[in-house]
């Protein structure tokens, strides 16, 4: 169940993060109150998450995914292309994940 919660967590904070840009310095109500309570939902799965998972994992794995995510989301949404450079980060930040994931004893 524990990564079920850290799933919620990362789908929400990508949430959270990409309606920052529309809610444009909090100055509109809706896209503000995604923000606010998107972190809120995040923060609480992480939170339950971490009952079972080891912190530094769950953080790596919360951040990786996250990156990602809202790197395409921004790509979808907002048009910010992701150039070479841009995209090579983010396969290695990918790469890394499953380095942790498949052979790191750290992994609950």
């Amino acid at each position: 169940m524990a990564w079920t919660w850290l799933t919620v967590a990362i789908i929400a904070e990508v949430v959270a993060t990409s309606a920052l840009k529309a809610a444009d310095g909090f100055t509109r109500p809706l896209p503000s109150l995604l923000v606010v309570v998107g972190y809120g939902i995040a923060f609480w799965g992480l939170s339950l998450a971490l009952r079972s998972i080891p912190i530094g994992v769950a953080y790596a794995v919360w951040s990786a995914v996250g990156i990602v995510l809202v790197s395409v989301t921004a790509w979808i949404f907002y048009r910010q292309v992701l150039d070479t450079p841009a995209l090579i980060g983010i396969g290695l930040i990918i790469a890394g994940v499953l380095v942790l994931q498949l052979w790191s004893k750290s992994v609950a």
